[in-house]
């Protein structure tokens, strides 16, 4: 497991897109330099003060690619740090070399596990770890002081650390939401094709039959397929622009819902008979319920006219009771094939399960199909999910 864990780390790729320089990197080097020119003017006690100035201005200058080259920067700070004990020991009074406001290297600390790769991190920790403990060895100070400052070094890689997982999970949460989106759209896109290219046959197949005896029907065939067809390409334009990566913010075109049924149910080429019935409060429906509702009628009006053998009729009755909204589409045709269910119904039971719901499909007791459905008509905690808010 530990193994598993530390592989993973290893290969963590960089967080993308880090910037180079802000604004505030600017202000943090003047007030890092003016705190520099401060202590080395102010302070009396320096050891050896050309020395320990010319390192913290070299820290102060490395915050600079901190983001941009975590590894390098860390590297090259911390071996400056590491020749202070050496210089320490050489220094005649044995006093500490160095200036206060070389603490600027807490920075960089920080910004190792927050921009760096796994690999990065690792590499620049052991670095880390190494002078650090160099530092605390060296430094005269009693224990407690030494241990103290030693987390006190840690502290903001562990900072950089937690940040980067929240900014990560929060990622991850946006792309799952986009990804859910996508999806959704995707299944919607599949039932509005297979909607409206399974009415384009049928009235081609009418035009075909009815051309040689009645050539204005077949003409009036022709324009209700350029009229599908229109209508086919203006949702799909639609729905392919919403799947592209906008981002999660994107505007979406608002999806059918049942004020849409009853241009839904006039059925081109005068084949099927479709009844019709709205019963309730069906005006105040949440989105997700109401695009279900609509969803699930197309899906069924397409299954008829495509797979229903002799079908005349095609009763549709969608009802609000309390909280429940229920949906019933019965036909009387035959059905062909074995009845197998496809991606439609598949997705239709799995949209009405994540709204906290059923649906059930199936042959009737004496002919025909049934597709019956029972929807929340309120939002429940399953509900609100089951579709990202924008």
């Amino acid at each position: 497991m530990l193994r598993d864990d530390l592989r993973t780390l290893w290969t963590e790729p960089r967080p993308p897109d880090p910037p180079a320089r802000l604004r505030r990197d600017w202000a943090l080097l003047a007030a890092s330099l003016a705190a520099v020119a401060l202590e080395a003017v102010l302070r009396e006690d320096v050891v050896w003060r050309p020395v320990a100035v010319a390192v913290a201005v070299w820290l102060c200058l490395l915050s600079l690619w901190r983001r941009t080259h975590p590894l390098t920067v860390v590297t090259l700070a911390f071996g400056s740090v590491a020749l202070l004990p050496v210089a320490s020991l050489v220094a005649a009074r044995g006093e500490p070399v160095g200036l206060n406001t070389g603490a600027v290297v807490l920075v960089l600390v920080y910004a190792l596990p927050r921009w760096g790769s796994g690999r990065e991190i690792v590499l620049g920790g052991a670095v880390t770890l190494a002078v650090g403990s160099l530092c605390v060895l060296a430094d005269p100070a009693p224990v407690a002081e030494r241990i103290m400052g030693f987390v006190f070094l840690l502290l903001p890689g562990a900072v950089g650390s937690a940040v980067r997982f929240r900014v990560t999970a929060r990622e991850r949460q946006s792309e799952q939401v986009r990804s859910r989106e996508r999806e959704r759209l995707a299944r919607e896109l599949h039932d509005t094709v297979a909607h409206h290219v399974s009415a384009m046959v049928i009235i081609a197949q009418a035009g075909r039959v009815l051309a040689g005896t009645d050539p204005s029907a077949a003409v009036t065939a022709l324009e209700g397929v350029e009229e599908e067809g229109a209508r086919t390409l203006e949702e799909m334009r639609a729905m392919v622009a919403a799947l592209r990566d906008r981002g999660v913010g994107a505007e979406l075109a608002p999806p059918a819902g049942v004020t849409d049924l009853e241009r839904l149910v006039r059925t081109p080429g005068g084949r099927l008979r479709v009844d019709l019935g709205l019963d309730g409060e069906l005006d105040a429906l949440p989105p997700a319920v109401d695009a279900a509702v609509y969803r699930i009628v197309q899906e069924s009006v397409t299954n008829t006219l495509r797979h229903a053998v002799d079908a005349t009729e095609l009763v549709v009755r969608v009802a609000a009771q309390g909280h429940t909204v229920r949906v019933s589409v019965r036909d009387d045709g035959r059905r062909t094939g074995r009845g197998r269910d496809g991606y439609g119904l598949t997705g239709l039971r799995e949209r009405a399960t994540l709204l906290g719901g059923t649906l059930r499909a199936g042959p009737g007791t004496d002919r025909g199909w049934h597709v019956e459905a029972e929807l929340p008509s309120a939002r429940s905690e399953r509900g609100a999910h089951s579709r990202p808010r924008r």
